[in-house]
Parts: C-alpha cells; structure tokens; sequence
C-alpha cells in the first residue's frame, strides 16, 4: 500500500502518533520508513528497540507530527496561513503575550478570539467526521477515489479520480502495461495526474538521484522526458536541490 493511502487510511489515534504497526515492523506514516521488529537498532551510544526508533526517526527526519501536518498544503489542512501561524505558536508553548508580540496582533483579545474559533473549527470538523463515518454505512454508490497525493502542490478538481479511470487511462496511455513506455503525454490535467502517479513509482523512495539518472530513468518512458521531469517536480510528486545536482521523491 502507498504511502498516501496509508496515511488517509489510518483513524485520528494513528495519525497522533505518527506510525502503525504491521506483523513484521512498525511503518512510519508521513514518508513510508519500516523499521523492522526484533532488532535492536544503535544510535549516539544507545540501544533502541524497533518502536522506540522510530519515535526517534520521526523526531530526527519530521521533527514532530504536528511540524509535519501543520506544513501539509492549506488546502489539505483547511487552515489559513495565519491559522497555521498561530496553531505552530500555540503547540511552541507561546504565550498570549508573546504571541502578540511576534505576530504583531493588536490586544489579547483578539488572540482570545482566534482560539474561540479554532476550537469551534475543531467541533465542527467532529460533526462532519462522524457524519462521514455514518454515511459510510449507507451509501453503497460512493464511488472508490484515490487518495490525495500528501505533497501535493495543486489540490483541486483534477484529484477528483476514481480507480476506475485511473485504471482507464493506464490502459490508454500505457498500453504495454505501467512498466511500459508512455505513448503520449495527455493534455487533460486529470489524465497528466493519473499518468504521473503510474511514472513516480519507476523511483525508489529514499534514493537521491543526480539529473542524469532521474533523466535516464524518465528516458525509458516517454521521449521528452524534460516535459516529464517537470511536471513530476510541479504536481509535488518530486523534489530537488535549487541547483538541480540532487532529486528524491516527496513523501
């Protein structure tokens, strides 16, 4: 399962930690690392135990849960900028004054104000949670959609894909199969995004890549494989040093 479904799939309780466990290992939700059950795993002169390391790796690689969600796009948080500003202070410990302070907010007040919305926000998103979890139990003509991509940059209509399409585009563009070459690069937005989920998978997920092998791997894809390069980097499904000497995959 890809990282993005396992994020979206996994309840309030996970998403707070960060991690869920499987059989075999304990897999970390905000970019896919296992570590691997019944090994004790060295670091900075100490022994860890599997799960205990990686509540160490989302420390070292995200710095915290809400570090990492808070900076998820604003269309997938639902938060303004100065929402996500002040929410970032509060977690910080901030107090009302300093608060003030730093964002330059006129009086207490509408500090007070500002959390008086954001806990209403919080009863509302409650309600429409639970709703959507009621609602699951009586549609059974919902259609199956993709997860969103985490990074991704422009969340609009174009996510709005079921699996099924998914696969008829694959069929259409693809039609040697998704290990095969792309025979044409689609105009349509939506079927730019469907083709671009089928490319990113031909890269492992914690590689650094130079431009000559993100440009060798895309090669054996479609023939301009700069269109291609950058539209993966656009649509968040890659990301890349300002100089362009290292690529990797977003997670």
């Amino acid at each position: 399962m890809e990282v993005s479904e396992l994020f979206w799939n996994a309840n309030a309780e996970r998403l707070k930690v960060g991690y869920i466990e499987e059989s075999e290992s304990f897999v970390c939700l905000l970019c896919g690392e296992k570590i691997e059950k019944g090994i004790i795993y060295p670091a900075e002169n100490l022994l860890f135990e599997a799960e205990r390391y990686m509540k160490r790796h989302i420390e070292l690689e995200h710095g915290s849960v809400f570090h990492y969600l808070i900076d998820l796009n604003k269309k997938l948080t639902g938060l303004t900028e100065h929402q996500s500003s002040l929410l970032r202070l509060f977690y910080e410990g901030k107090s009302d004054a300093e608060i003030q302070t730093e964002l330059n907010i006129g009086s207490g007040s509408t500090i007070r104000n500002h959390r008086f919305v954001l806990k209403e926000k919080e009863r509302q998103a409650k309600i429409f949670f639970t709703m959507m979890e009621l609602l699951k139990e009586k549609d059974d003509h919902a259609p199956t959609f993709l997860p969103l991509h985490k990074t991704a940059t422009m969340v609009d209509d174009r996510y709005n894909i079921t699996k099924e399409e998914q696969v008829d585009v694959e069929k259409k563009f693809f039609p040697e199969g998704v290990d095969g070459m792309l025979i044409k690069f689609p105009k349509k937005e939506k079927q730019k995004l469907a083709t671009l989920r089928v490319i990113v998978k031909r890269f492992e997920q914690e590689k650094t890549y130079s431009e000559k092998e993100i440009n060798e791997v895309l090669k054996n894809v479609y023939a301009d494989f700069v269109t291609l390069r950058r539209y993966l980097i656009e649509y968040g499904f890659l990301d890349r040093k300002d100089d362009g000497s290292a690529y990797w995959v977003k997670n």
